[in-house]
């Protein structure tokens, strides 16, 4: 079944052991940001540099339209065969916004609910970044629809770090 991973930094060797993923995507600070893998395509991994912030304003590289474009552009060229592995630090705030994005534009338009609490079910610990879901509302065409559907899922289960979450494009 095609189906998204979402893990931590931490849980990110095992993740591509066990699941044998096509395509990664690391959102990392860009002072922590890793390399590809040894053995992974570097042509399969996206590198985005930004930090786990809400405020563009609060800090250096806060998340911004350019990378959800590059994001959307690559999990485009994903053909769902095998899993896509999204990871930030802690697999809970970033990653999670970029599974979400994915999602909504695998699924398409009104769904957005559905999938809020799809996730919210299957990752209680996620906190989607609201930032860059925002950018991915635009970026979409949503209307507001995506951030919207974050107010649904309601507060997160605090954790200092998520676990390994599949997230799957059937069947939600």
């Amino acid at each position: 079944m095609p189906h998204l991973l979402v893990s931590p930094l931490s849980s990110l060797g095992d993740a591509l052991k066990s699941h044998g993923p096509s395509h990664l995507i690391s959102l990392l600070s860009p002072e922590h940001m890793i390399e590809t893998p040894p053995g992974f395509p570097a042509a399969r991994h996206l590198r985005l540099g930004v930090n786990d912030i809400v405020d563009p304003a609060a800090g250096t590289a806060p998340p911004a339209r350019q990378h959800i474009d590059a994001l959307l552009e690559f999990s485009r060229q994903w053909d769902a065969s095998q899993p896509l592995l999204i990871h930030c630090w802690a697999g809970i705030s970033r990653s999670m916004a970029s599974a979400f994005t994915i999602l909504c534009d695998r699924l398409g338009p009104g769904r957005e609910i559905e999938i809020a609490s799809a996730m919210r079910r299957r990752a209680p610990h996620a906190q989607p970044n609201r930032l860059l879901v925002s950018h991915a509302d635009e970026a979409l065409g949503r209307g507001g629809a995506m951030i919207a559907a974050l107010n649904v899922m309601g507060p997160p289960l605090l954790v200092e770090e998520g676990v390994t979450t599949s997230l799957p494009l059937v069947g939600l």
